[in-house]
C-alpha cells in the first residue's frame, strides 16, 4: 500500500454515491428498480425553467466563455440581492454576496474561513455532509443526535451545552435528508445562544458563526413556513452565513450556480479562498441566471407548478406508507413538510424471510432493494446511528405512474417477513 496524506487515508467516500452507483449498475443490466435515493432531478420529469434554459443557450451563443470574476459577475450578485429581497425580505449588498459552482465549494470555503484544526463544530445528525466537512478540516465533531418527535431537527437545548469554544454551528432547513423544517421558536432560541456566547468573547477573540443552509427554502408545502435567522434576530447578521442557490429551487443541480451571503469581511475571505480553488460558476450560466432571477412572474409561475408536482408525489407516497402502517406492517413516515424528501421508517431488523434473518439495518436496506426493488438511503449514511430504522426517500426522479406498482412490490416484500 502506498502512503498518502492522513486525510486521504481516513476520509470516507459518500455512502449515497456508493449506493447510487450500485443501483445504476443494476438498472443498466436491465433490472427494474424504483430509485428514490438521489437528491437530484430527472430532467425528463422536472426540467429547469424554459426561460432559464433559453437564456443559457443564448449566453453561450454570445460567447460568455471566459473566466468570471472571483466573487461572481456584478449582474448576478445584483440579481441575487433582488431575489433575496423579493423572496425573503432580506437586504444584502453586492459585497456581501459570493457566487460559486453550487453550494459545496461555498460550504468548503466557509469551513476553511472560520474553522481551525481542532475547533469544535456543532451539527445534528442525520444531516448532509457535515461529518465529511469536519473531517476534511480536522475539526472536532460535536454531534447532536435528533429525534423523530422533533422532526429530526437539533434543539437549542441540545446545542447550548456545547456552545462554549465552538467555532461553527451548522443548520440546514428545510433539511436534507429529512424534508423537515426548524420551527420559528427553536430557531430564535438557537440564534439567542449564539448571540449571547459571542458577547462573552473578548475583542480579537474568534467568534462562533452560524452556517445556515437554506438551499430548499422555496420548497415548502401546506402550512409549513421557512424562517431565517436574520429576519428573526437581526443581531445575528454579523455571525450568520447563508448557503443558497438555484440547484433545488429550479431543478438546476447540474447548472452549478450557488451563492453565499453574510458579513462582508467573512465573504471577502471566502472569495480569496475560492479564487485559489477556482470553483466558480461558469460565466455563461452566471449571465443567464442574472437575467432570469429578476423575471418575478416567470420565477413565481415556475415555483408554483414545480412545488405542486413535488408535493403531489410526496403526499401520495406518504399516504401509501400510512396505508401499509394501518394494515399492521412495521413502517411509518413523517408528514411531508418541505424539500424533495420524505422521511420513512422501515423497522424490519430481526425479522426473517424464509431462512434469511435481517440481522442489521444494512440487511433491511438490501432486502428492500432486492425484494421490493425499492432503493432508499438509510439515515446512517447521514451520520445517524447504524441501527436507525429511518430512511430518506427522494422524489426528484419519481414518475406518478410508478407509485402504485412500487407499493405493490413493497407490500409483497413485507408480507414475506415473519
Amino acid at each position: 500500500m502506498i502512503k498518502l496524506s492522513k486525510l486521504a487515508e481516513t476520509l470516507k467516500g459518500s455512502e449515497i454515491v456508493r449506493l447510487g452507483n450500485e443501483i445504476n449498475e443494476r438498472i443498466r443490466k436491465g433490472e427494474k428498480i424504483y430509485n428514490f435515493t438521489i437528491g437530484d432531478f430527472a430532467p425528463s420529469v422536472f426540467p429547469i425553467p424554459r426561460e432559464l434554459e433559453e437564456l443559457i443557450v443564448a449566453s453561450y451563443l454570445q460567447h460568455h466563455t471566459n473566466y468570471p470574476p472571483a466573487d461572481g459577475v456584478w449582474e448576478l450578485r445584483k440579481a441575487v440581492s433582488h431575489f433575496l429581497k423579493e423572496q425573503q425580505g432580506l437586504e444584502y449588498s453586492l459585497n456581501e454576496i459570493l457566487i460559486a459552482s453550487g453550494g459545496r465549494p461555498l460550504i468548503y470555503t466557509l469551513f476553511k474561513t472560520v474553522v481551525n484544526a481542532g475547533d469544535k463544530v456543532i451539527y445534528g445528525v442525520p444531516s448532509w455532509n457535515n461529518n465529511h466537512y469536519c473531517t476534511i478540516n480536522a475539526a472536532e465533531h460535536c454531534v447532536v443526535s435528533t429525534t423523530p418527535e422533533n422532526n429530526f431537527m437539533p434543539l437549542a437545548g441540545d446545542i447550548a451545552p456545547h456552545i462554549k469554544n465552538a467555532a461553527l454551528v451548522c443548520l440546514c432547513t428545510p433539511q436534507n435528508p429529512t424534508g423537515t423544517t426548524l420551527n420559528k421558536e427553536e430557531l430564535e432560541k438557537i440564534c439567542d445562544i449564539i448571540i449571547e456566547e459571542n458577547k462573552t468573547r473578548g475583542e480579537g477573540e474568534k467568534k462562533v458563526y452560524l452556517m445556515f443552509d437554506q438551499m430548499y427554502s422555496t420548497l415548502t408545502y401546506g402550512n409549513t413556513q421557512h424562517h431565517d435567522p436574520v429576519s428573526l434576530r437581526p443581531e445575528i447578521r454579523q455571525y450568520c452565513i447563508f448557503i443558497d442557490g438555484i440547484s433545488k429551487a429550479f431543478a438546476a443541480t447540474g447548472v452549478r450556480v450557488g451563492w453565499a451571503f453574510g458579513p462582508a469581511e467573512v465573504i471577502a475571505k471566502m472569495k480569496a479562498l475560492l479564487s485559489h480553488i477556482g470553483a466558480w460558476a461558469p460565466m455563461a450560466e452566471q449571465k443567464a441566471v442574472a437575467e432570469y432571477l429578476p423575471q418575478t412572474e416567470a420565477v413565481n409561475n415556475y415555483l408554483t407548478a414545480f412545488k405542486a408536482a413535488l408535493e403531489e408525489r410526496l403526499v401520495k407516497i406518504y399516504q401509501g406508507f400510512m396505508a401499509l402502517k394501518q394494515k399492521g406492517y412495521p413502517v411509518d413516515a413523517i408528514t411531508p413538510q418541505a424539500a424533495i424528501y420524505l422521511t420513512i421508517k422501515l423497522e424490519l431488523a430481526g425479522k426473517t424471510a424464509g431462512d434469511k434473518t435481517l440481522a442489521t439495518q444494512a440487511d433491511v436496506t438490501s432486502y428492500i432493494l432486492d425484494e421490493a426493488k425499492l432503493a432508499v438511503v438509510p439515515f446512517y449514511a447521514f451520520g445517524a446511528d447504524d441501527h436507525s430504522p429511518w430512511y430518506r426517500l427522494s422524489v426528484g426522479t419519481c414518475r406518478l405512474e410508478e407509485i402504485t406498482p412500487m407499493f405493490n412490490q413493497l407490500e409483497m416484500a413485507l408480507e414475506k417477513l415473519k
